[in-house]
């Protein structure tokens, strides 16, 4: 197992890290090679600059700017990411690397003249984990319509290998958490982690795109 973990949060010490460190954990624990990219801690530049976007379909050299990041996309099977919701969606950090990171030859191959629409392009990522705090109650996200959640569970996983195995986990309403709501949530990304690594023959095929 082949994890990489993007973590997205500028502050240290954040319930987010909590989060984060228990996902390793987890990972470190059931023998799997880990790979951390913290953006925040790497000062990675979410901006798109016109220069990566007239190279953006030159698939011999649109992987440059962000040549380390492509490469750990491209050696991993479980690609799990750890960030806030701000304002329903995904931080600009985080939607910048995807912006940045995802392109062309790389996370999709492009429509031609024999496929209309964009096809898959990492199809050795077999397992997708989301983890993230939001600010807003559960209610008034799926109101919403959980952009940031649908930007990764469903547009992320498109393109990811066929029955991608998914997992998901927020903690809701964390302007008014506690450190019982914060407990508690630890437990249910440890259990939800245990779930997602599991490889045991009983549970082969369980939850295969359907969020654990």
């Amino acid at each position: 197992m082949r994890a990489l973990v993007v973590y997205s949060h500028p502050k240290d010490g954040s319930f987010n890290s909590a989060v984060r460190d228990t996902v390793l954990e987890k990972l470190h624990g059931a023998g799997a090679e880990v790979r951390l990219i913290d953006l925040y801690k790497e000062g990675f530049s979410p901006v798109l600059s016109a220069h990566e976007l007239e190279i953006y379909e030159d698939t011999s050299c649109n992987c440059d700017p962000v040549a380390r990041h492509v490469d750990d996309l491209r050696w991993c099977d479980t690609l799990i990411f750890v960030y806030p919701t701000w304002w329903y969606g995904l931080p600009a950090m985080l939607k910048g690397w995807l912006d940045r990171v995802l392109v062309p030859g790389v996370a999709f191959l492009m429509p031609d003249a024999e496929n209309a629409d964009i096809r898959a392009g990492l199809t050795n990522v077999t397992r997708l984990g989301i983890f993230t705090t939001c600010g807003a109650s559960w209610w008034l996200t799926r109101l919403i319509g959980a952009p940031g959640r649908r930007t990764l569970q469903r547009g992320v996983r498109l393109i990811c290998a066929k029955g991608c195995k998914t997992t998901y986990a927020a903690h809701h309403l964390m302007d008014s958490s506690t450190p019982q709501s914060r407990a508690k949530h630890l437990a249910v990304v440890a259990r939800k982690m245990d779930r997602f690594i599991d490889q045991s023959p009983q549970r082969k095929g369980h939850g295969k795109g359907v969020p654990a």
